[in-house]
């Protein structure tokens, strides 16, 4: 039952101040517009809300139509991840080549064009940059996401991420506190748990937590994992031991702390949204990412209700409520300031970096690494893409390979898709593709048995065949050549085109 409560009341403005919310459409609808009246401190835009940069410009405008102090948050990895290009893929390569290719300049000239054209939207807070340390390779939620699986790589490549996006003046938002990288689970289903020390998880976890922190991270998103030696008993985004005695305590987090969205099942199917949400501000949280799934009116009532009534029934301290929304009240100010400073302190200062520019295409051709040799392809080919299932952050709306990019280079090649449910599929690649050459676009091949077994004989079948790995290249490269792209973006597509028809070659194995 919906308490009714006056939109007047501190305490109700407060619970509003600290929800995060989606909604459905390309244009705000009246709830939406009603709840920032009444106190609602930020919105949440996802794939759905967008169709093009000029579009979302007039949505944010719209939003702030009563109030210019309302933070707009988005899901813009780049790469794998990307809400602003979702129907076309990134213009960016995500993480994972960012750090293979090691160069801190790079990192934060990518990151500031990405923030330079959220900032140009009206997007001001962005979900940004992931800080795992992706030690487990059969992670199936983070992967390409993270800039790799050495510590000290991702702590300085995070920072750099942070200081690029936060010289656009957009919030750079680290996540996944304390660290999602050496999971099995996705947190989306399930509750995932890392059975380490706490000297394992000071020295990898957490270290590019204090960098980000170090460098000025306006917020830290927390995740929805268990880890026993932190805490036996609750998540961390329900953890007071994790937000307030680890985050803000041990390692001096000043900033704005948001979970990650509570209609997951690890917190959704544990504690409920809405219990789950009274124990994420009590244990430090600021601010409740949710409307990836649930993006209704409805859902907002609840949430503020079941805050206001928290307060009320003396399970959460009314100042602890009053501190969380000066904190997203603190962040929407500093936006507000930092707006029009992509030129101020920490611009990058090199060649192919300024507005507009393609240095999203440039990073992705620096991280293609190429192993083996063979003659360019120089007519149509056949692209055969091994698919498996997305994970929810990637999503299966956005494009992803190198068939549309091939095909734009070589007009005439076909393509076709296979997965683990094709009955012999190296066969039925062999059919389709006929006399001509073979390219085989595959992602996180190590963590698909099906996939392994299939791309080892076709290319015993077919020995010319030219891999294209788009995930993680954990698994020894074959192919004619073998070419890792270290993400799926359409940049990363279309770098891994060019060195198909004997274009630009990245680094060579």
């Amino acid at each position: 039952m919906t308490t009714l409560i006056s939109a007047t009341d501190t305490v109700t403005r407060d619970a509003l101040a600290v929800l995060q919310p989606g909604f459905t459409g390309t244009t705000a609808p009246d709830w939406v517009l009603r709840q920032i009246g009444e106190g609602l401190g930020s919105v949440a835009l996802f794939g759905r809300n967008i169709r093009t940069p000029e579009q979302v410009t007039a949505l944010t405008a719209q939003l702030r139509a009563d109030r210019d102090d309302l933070l707009v948050a988005i899901d813009e990895e780049g790469g794998d991840v990307t809400r602003l290009e979702v129907r076309t893929g990134s213009s960016f390569p995500g993480n994972l080549a960012l750090g293979h290719v090691d160069d801190l300049g790079l990192t934060r000239a990518v990151a500031q064009e990405l923030g330079r054209r959220l900032a140009e939207c009206g997007v001001n807070l962005n979900w940004a940059p992931s800080a795992d340390v992706n030690s487990n390779p059969g992670n199936p939620i983070i992967g390409v996401r993270s800039f790799g699986a050495d510590t000290e790589l991702v702590a300085r490549h995070t920072a750099a991420y942070v200081e690029g996006l936060q010289a656009a003046g957009v919030a750079a938002c680290t996540k996944h506190f304390p660290g999602h990288g050496d999971t099995a689970i996705d947190s989306h289903h399930a509750m995932p748990r890392i059975d380490v020390d706490l000297e394992t998880l000071h020295a990898r976890e957490l270290v590019p937590f204090r960098a980000a922190v170090a460098a000025g991270s306006k917020c830290v998103m927390s995740a929805h994992i268990l880890l026993p030696a932190l805490d036996p008993d609750r998540p961390a985004t329900v953890s007071p031991r994790i937000l307030t005695g680890l985050l803000r305590e041990e390692l001096g987090y000043d900033g704005l702390i948001v979970t990650d969205a509570v209609e997951m099942q690890a917190i959704a199917a544990t504690y409920g949204i809405e219990r789950g949400s009274v124990l994420a501000i009590a244990a430090g949280a600021d601010a409740l990412c949710v409307g990836g799934g649930l993006e209704d009116e409805g859902t907002v009532r609840r949430l503020r209700d079941a805050l206001v009534a928290a307060v009320r029934g003396g399970e959460l301290p009314e100042e602890r409520l009053a501190d969380a929304a000066a904190r997203v009240r603190a962040l929407a100010s500093w936006t507000q300031g930092a707006r029009g400073t992509g030129s101020g302190p920490g611009a990058a200062a090199r060649e192919g970096t300024a507005a507009g520019s393609d240095i999203g295409l440039v990073a992705a051709r620096r991280a293609v690494r190429v192993t083996g040799s063979a003659a360019p392809l120089t007519g149509p080919g056949y692209v055969a893409a091994f698919t498996s299932a997305s994970n929810i952050a990637v999503g299966d709306e956005t494009p992803w390979g190198v068939a549309a990019e091939l095909g734009r280079l070589l007009p005439g090649t076909e393509t076709g898709t296979y997965s683990s449910e094709t009955e012999q599929p190296v066969d039925a690649v062999l059919r389709a593709a006929g006399e001509r050459r073979i390219v085989v676009v595959v992602r996180d091949v190590h963590r698909h048995d099906w996939m392994a077994r299939a791309l080892d004989g076709l290319v015993a079948r077919r020995p010319d065949t030219v891999v294209v790995e788009m995930g993680v290249p954990q698994s020894a490269p074959v192919g004619a050549p073998h070419i890792a792209t270290h993400g799926a973006a359409r940049v990363c597509g279309l770098a891994a085109a060019e060195v198909i028809v004997g274009g630009t070659v990245g680094p060579t194995a």
